[in-house]
This record gives structure tokens, sequence and C-alpha cells, in this order.
């Protein structure tokens, strides 16, 4: 599907700077990751490839984004030339394994990838149980990054394997979880149902001492019928009976929480993202949730990038209403559009018919896909297809045309 037929690209106008009297066009290459296919720094390499081997007279710049989905604590890091510190961890299932987070701002702050170690990219599919899967890796990971005395954490929280409420986190900075008999519950969080009470005394206080900063790429609440076990429960191996279980668990987290904190995980936005993470760090340690494409592009200084731009170019593998949730090519394109910059949107599926909420934000909206095909096969093709599309735009924008 397109907003425009792939010729109507010529008649886009372009303020561009010139070398012996040919225009330059100074395109940006800003994508998100195609997911299960290539990373944000692959796509935008693909694209460039196109564009190339194309006609067009252009610089181009690569700007791989993330909106605290997988992969963006690294671009985080990459951005501001940070260090890497590797540890031993379990993931989701409790394997030992080593996982890395980074140190940026002298050290100061810590950039952790919820998806590096608690990750569902980790696990097979017939390893997925999101009834006892835990994020308490995750939380191993929170407590290196104290040890080494940052004062700010920034946490991602795309790509999870769990819906645990965020139990295995705080765990591991020192809360109990406890039953009628005030024993600490195990094969969390489907014994969750049978939680009585929760021991503060132990949680690691230098959490509270930290900026700790959430970034989400969801706005789901933790429970109801768009919570994070109705709706992502399924996404990481839940059958209709593991997901009442799931929210009935999530329910009894949040009513416990409630009464010792005062505070509703319920009531949060972004609470349900990593399968009630976002809510759990932000009842128990006061971490501050927010938009994940928007805190990206700002700490990463893609403003700065835009004054230089003629032309910018992003997608992800799907792009459609739900992108403009909160999605990274949804945020690309609204700073882009506040200075006026056309956008050209590219993913792997697109909407079939025009879509006036989209046009408010992409000059042009493409396929990569030239024909129907599986999904399987268009994820094999994802890099070929870039390459092949991002070389027709730039013949296109090309005044040789």
């Amino acid at each position: 599907m397109l907003f425009v037929s792939l010729r109507e690209i010529k008649n886009l106008t372009f303020d561009t700077a010139s070398l012996d009297g040919a225009p330059i066009m100074h395109i940006l290459i800003a994508p998100n990751a195609f997911k299960n296919s290539l990373s944000a720094l692959a796509v935008a390499k693909a694209i460039g490839e196109g564009l190339i081997e194309s006609k067009l007279n252009c610089s181009l710049e690569y700007f791989p984004i993330g909106d605290g989905g997988d992969g963006t604590s690294g671009l985080i890091v990459q951005k501001h030339k940070g260090s890497i510190i590797t540890v031993d961890v379990h993931d989701a299932l409790g394997k030992k394994i080593n996982a890395s987070f980074g140190l940026i701002d002298n050290g100061n702050t810590a950039v952790i990838g919820l998806a590096d170690v608690s990750g569902i990219r980790l696990l097979q599919p017939k390893d997925l149980d999101p009834l006892h899967a835990t994020t308490y890796g995750t939380g191993e990971l929170i407590k290196h990054a104290l040890d080494k005395g940052v004062s700010k954490i920034i946490l991602c929280i795309g790509g999870s394997a769990t819906v645990d409420g965020g139990t295995g986190i705080l765990q591991a900075l020192g809360i109990r979880f406890l039953n009628n008999e005030n024993e600490i519950l195990r094969g969390l969080p489907e014994n969750l149902n049978s939680l009585v009470a929760i021991d503060l005394s132990g949680l690691d206080k230098r959490i509270l001492n930290c900026e700790f900063i959430i970034l989400c790429d969801v706005e789901n609440t933790l429970s109801g019928e768009t919570g994070a076990a109705k709706i992502f429960g399924p996404q990481k191996g839940a059958s209709l009976e593991d997901v009442q279980k799931l929210e009935a668990a999530l329910t009894k987290l949040r009513d416990i929480a409630l009464r010792v904190t005062g505070k509703d995980m319920a009531a949060i936005k972004h609470g349900g993202a990593a399968g009630g993470v976002g809510a759990a760090l932000s009842v128990f340690c006061n971490a501050i949730l927010v938009n994940g494409i928007d805190h990206f592009l700002t700490i990463t200084d893609f403003d700065e990038a835009l004054q230089k731009a003629d032309i910018v170019i992003t997608g992800e593998g799907s792009i459609d209403v739900q992108t403009l949730q909160g999605k990274g090519p949804y945020g690309v394109a609204v700073r882009a559009k506040e200075k006026n910059i056309p956008v050209l949107g590219i993913a792997g599926k697109v909407p079939l018919k025009a879509n006036t909420q989209l046009q408010k934000y992409f000059d042009v909206l493409l396929s990569i896909n030239h024909e129907p095909c599986e999904l399987t096969t268009a994820i094999q093709n994802t890099k070929v297809n870039l390459v092949r599309m991002a070389k027709i735009i730039g013949d296109l924008l090309s005044s040789d045309n």
C-alpha cells in the first residue's frame, strides 16, 4: 500500500545543498529494528546500500532507533560511546548466562536492556513458560550496576519472556513475597495467588537513591482486557488457562501492593510493559516510566541530526494505526514534521487503504514486499527487499528522472 504512487515521490519538495551546481540531498535514515529479522543498524545500512546504488546524488546519516524494545540499550550506549560490563546472571528460566549492561556519563549512568537477560529471544519457542519465567536476572544486572556506584539507571524493558509483575527484579533487590505461613513464595508468578504479605525491609536502599528511568514501548496497564496477561501472555507462550492464572496472579499482586504501599499498580500507564515490570518498579522503586522512543530521541540528540536533513526515512516490520501509540517510526515522524521535513515510512507490512491519521506524519508509506508472500519468506528476504525499495526511492528522488 502507498499513500501516493511511487512516481509522486518526485513531487516532494526539498531544500537541498549543492556541490558544483549539482543538488545534494541529505537523507537521515532512522529505522527501528524489523522484528525477528534485522537490527535497526542493519536496516539502516540496507536502506543506505539501496540509495547508494541509485542515481540520487545524496549524503547519508545512519541513525538507528529504539523505542524501549530489544536493542534499544545497545544503541544508547553506542551513541554515548559508553563501556560494556559483562557479568554472570540468570535468564528467565533460571539458567546461568553471561549478560551485559552499559555505563555512560563517565560511569554515572547504567543502561540496561531487560531483553538481554530476561528476553524472549534467548529462549526456544518450545521452552516458553510465562507461569514460571521471571525477571530475576534483570534484577541481578541492576544490582551489579549499583555495585558500580551509578547514580542513574536507564532500563529498557521491551522484548521480555515474562509476565511476573516484576516480582523477579524485586526479589533480586531484596523484597520478599510471603504466604500465610510467612514463608517465601516459590514458583512465581504462578504461585502469586498464595501471596499474603510483601516484606520491604530487605530492599536494597541504593535503588531508592538512584534516578530510575524506564523506557516503555507499550502503554498497556497491568491488568484487565488490555493488560499484561491478556494482551502479551499469548505472545510469550501462555495458553488460555495460563492467561487466566496470570491475570489472577497480577490482580493478587496489585491488591497486596496497594495495601502495603498505598499505590495502585493497576492505574499506572505503561504499567503492563514487560509483563508488569513497569508497574512494579514504579510502585516499589519510585521509577519513572517514559515513552521509550521520545526519551531515546532526546538523549541521543536526534533533533541535532534532523537539522541537517532534507528528508527522513524511517520504518519497522509493520506500520499501522498502532504505530501511533508511541512506536519508533511515529516518534521520528513527529519530530521531523515539526521541522517540516518530509518523512518516508517503509515496512514489511502497511495498511491496504490510506489512513488520515497516518498521513499526518508519513508523506509516503510503502511496503518493501513487491508481492504477497508468507511471513517467513518476507522475513528471510527483508534485507534484499529493503535494498531494492531504497534504490527505487533513490531513483525517483533523483533529478535525472
